[in-house]
């Protein structure tokens, strides 16, 4: 069973339709005694930091997330509060991955030109995950982001725009996607499936 761990941060309906293309079982739910019988734990969210940050603490979720020893895949926003730290309104996040998550107008050199936020689609590549086994070096993913994760020890894949950020993460069996793998076609249904079959 896959537990979709609920916190009224949206995309939800897109990940249960991805889980339902793989025929795969799962519950949404915010209850950390039904989470913790799960054997894989999805956190989703698209919206603003400091406001997950306290949707999750008020539902007592930070913590269950921390402990937990169950496979979780983070998603966009939920990759970001794996991380430490995020300049989407000074908020301090789950501290999973050390690293930061900044704007990209904050990082990007002044007159970059580039459209942010960054949507549409584009490649990952340093792949050094089990998460991408199975996919060509450069497979093209979906993104809808304005704060990226800055590169560090735990950056599993790597994105270009106009700077190189960390497309995912991984420390022990705490993983994130900041693309959408269920919005991002056969790699990223490949990616979804290979999650699954982590232990």
């Amino acid at each position: 069973m896959i537990g979709i761990i609920d916190y009224d941060a949206g995309n939800i309906r897109s990940v249960e339709n991805s889980l339902k293309r793989l025929d795969t079982e799962y519950v949404v739910t915010s209850d950390t005694g039904l989470l913790a019988s799960c054997d894989h734990l999805i956190l989703p969210g698209v919206g603003e930091a400091g406001w997950a940050m306290e949707k999750l603490d008020c539902c007592g979720l930070s913590d269950f997330i921390r402990r937990t020893d169950k496979p979780l895949l983070g998603i966009c926003l939920g990759m970001q509060l794996l991380c430490s730290w995020s300049e989407e309104g000074n908020t301090g996040c789950l501290g999973i991955f050390s690293c930061k998550v900044r704007h990209f107008n904050s990082i990007l050199s002044p007159g970059h030109g580039l459209k942010i936020p960054h949507v549409g689609w584009n490649s990952i590549t340093s792949l050094e995950s089990d998460l991408f086994d199975g996919l060509e070096d450069g497979a093209y993913v979906y993104f809808v982001h304005s704060y990226c994760a800055c590169l560090d020890e735990n950056t599993v894949s790597v994105t270009e725009y106009g700077i190189p950020f960390s497309s995912s993460l991984r420390k022990d069996n705490f993983m994130g996607c900041q693309f959408h793998p269920e919005k991002s076609g056969d790699a990223g249904e490949k990616i979804i499936e290979n999650f699954l079959k982590i232990q």
